[in-house]
């Protein structure tokens, strides 16, 4: 989410330089920025913050998107150096009020949330982040990624299989992504399972995989880091929401909550990440049918 905001700023500000610093697997995401964006990428398993800091040089602005401790170290030497600094407000509480059901109305979005620290630095993004994603319908392929990093967000695998082979069944032409080992084995059994259906997990880098969604009609998938790639190549995606919600901020950017797949429960949100217990035990968030997902691509 934080690519299209730095796209933003950067066209907006041409003479201003800048340097993204992120671990280096993300540098696809940053490779057609404008040529006054630099990617600075790092290895947390393999150098220290003191060896990363001491790499970097001096900056004038530095802008804190994550929030965590390692960027809180590097803002902190940043600030010893003479550089005005600025932390995201992550809106920690009124996510809490959200989940507790105090909030029924969308919370700020997170590349709002992003815009507002380079405004604090003294960097505008005008205009605003906008919407790219495209006209989609005369592409060939469906993508689907049917998994995603905690158990509240992902979509029953049995059921899953079962929308895949609807698809299938329809003459789809079909592309898998996924990740871990016990991902890839899952979508390699479904490839070999239904006609015209094709597995790429843990076969394509991450440049390869983002051009794949650009050539997408449609991606389907969890609330996940896979809805924001896709969203980052202009690609329509029909997202499926458990126990999180768009109103937390989360949504691809540019997609329609319209596209979003999810149950009207009292009980949710129960989790801004998805990474908490179901309190009843089922998942009910995710009782969503086959059926009504293939509908809705």
């Amino acid at each position: 989410m934080l690519v299209p905001v730095v796209r933003a700023a950067a066209e907006h500000n041409p003479d201003v330089a800048i340097t993204v610093l992120s671990q280096q697997r993300m540098a696809d995401l940053f490779s057609d920025l404008p040529a006054n964006v630099t990617f600075h990428g790092v290895n947390l398993k393999q150098q220290s913050l003191r060896e990363i800091v001491a790499g970097l040089g001096t900056y004038d602005l530095v802008a804190d998107m994550h929030g965590v401790w390692r960027s809180l170290y590097v803002r902190w030497r940043m600030r010893l150096q003479g550089a005005k600094v600025a932390c995201i407000d992550k809106g920690r509480l009124s996510k809490r009020r959200l989940v507790q059901g105090r909030i029924h109305e969308p919370l700020k979005h997170t590349t709002e949330r992003y815009m507002d620290v380079l405004s604090t630095v003294g960097v505008t993004v005008i205009p605003a982040v906008k919407s790219r994603i495209t006209s989609t319908m005369d592409r060939l392929s469906i993508g689907i990624a049917p998994f995603a990093a905690h158990k509240g967000k992902v979509y029953p695998t049995e059921r899953m299989e079962r929308v895949v082979k609807m698809l299938s069944e329809r003459g789809e032409h079909i592309i898998l992504f996924g990740g871990g080992k016990d991902e890839q084995e899952v979508l390699e059994s479904w490839a070999k399972r239904y006609k015209g259906v094709e597995s790429v997990a843990g076969q394509k880098t991450l440049g390869e995989e983002l051009e794949l969604m650009r050539s997408l009609k449609v991606m389907l998938t969890m609330d996940s880091a896979n809805m924001h790639l896709a969203s980052l190549v202009g690609t329509r995606v029909v997202s499926i929401w458990g126990a999180t919600h768009p109103n937390a901020g989360f949504l691809g950017i540019g997609q329609s909550e319209q596209d979003s797949i999810q149950r009207d429960l009292p009980c949710r949100p129960c989790s801004i990440y998805g990474n908490k217990k179901c309190k009843f035990g089922d998942y009910r968030c995710l009782d969503i049918t086959p059926e009504e997902i293939v509908s809705r691509i």
